[in-house]
C-alpha cells in the first residue's frame, strides 16, 4: 500500500561551534492535500542532548527515529556509532529496507544524514537537508554561510523559510532546534 502521508524540508548547519536542525510542518496527503500544516518533524531526544528531523513518509520516520534512539541508548549517545549500527540494522532487516524515509541527526560536535538505503552520511562543510524541499533549502543555507554572519540558528531558520517559498510540500510553519 502507498504511503499517504508525506512531505517535509528539513535543514541542519553547524557553524561556529552551535549546530542549528529547522524543519516545516506541513504533511501532504497523497501528493494534493495539506493534511496538516503544523506537524513537528524536528525533536530533542536522549536526554536533550540529540536533536533529529525527518522527511519522507511519516509512519516510516517515526519508525526510524524510535530505532535510532534505541541505537543512542545502547552505545551511550554516541552518535556516530548508534547510526553506523542502525544503518547496518536496517540494511539486514527486510522490514527495514521498506521504510521511506531519511533523518538528520546531530549532537553538539557533529551532523548526519541517515538514508533510506542504509548510509550514513557526513555532510560537506556542516550544512545538509533532505526533503521535498532540501534543494532549495540546502543551497540558501550554502549561500547563507558563505554570504553573511548569521548564527547557524539564523541560517537554518532562513534556509527554510526560501525553501517554504519555492516548494510546494514546504510551508512556513518552522521548528528550529539549537544544540
Amino acid at each position: 500500500m502507498e504511503n499517504l502521508f508525506r512531505g517535509t524540508t528539513i535543514c541542519a548547519v553547524k557553524r561556529d561551534g552551535k549546530i542549528a536542525v529547522a524543519g516545516d510542518g506541513q504533511v501532504t496527503m497523497q501528493n494534493s492535500i495539506i493534511f496538516k500544516n503544523n506537524a513537528r518533524k524536528v525533536r530533542r531526544i536522549y536526554n536533550n542532548r540529540v536533536v533529529v528531523g525527518f522527511a519522507g513518509s511519516v509512519a516510516d520516520a517515526f519508525s526510524l527515529s524510535e530505532r535510532f534512539e534505541g541505537m543512542l541508548n545502547k552505545y551511550a549517545g554516541n552518535l556516530m556509532r548508534s547510526a553506523v549500527e542502525l544503518a547496518q540494522t536496517w540494511r539486514e532487516d527486510k522490514a527495514g529496507r521498506q521504510l521511506d524515509a531519511m533523518m538528520i541527526v546531530a549532537d553538539k560536535d557533529q551532523v548526519l544524514i541517515l538514508d533510506g538505503a542504509g548510509n550514513v552520511i557526513e555532510p560537506q562543510e556542516g550544512i545538509c537537508a533532505i526533503g521535498s524541499g532540501g534543494n532549495y533549502a540546502l543551497a540558501a543555507a550554502r549561500a547563507l554561510v558563505q554570504n553573511t554572519n548569521y548564527e547557524a540558528k539564523e541560517v537554518a531558520y532562513k534556509a527554510l523559510k526560501i525553501a517554504s517559498e519555492i516548494c510546494v510540500f514546504t510551508n512556513d510553519n518552522i521548528i528550529v532546534e539549537e544544540l
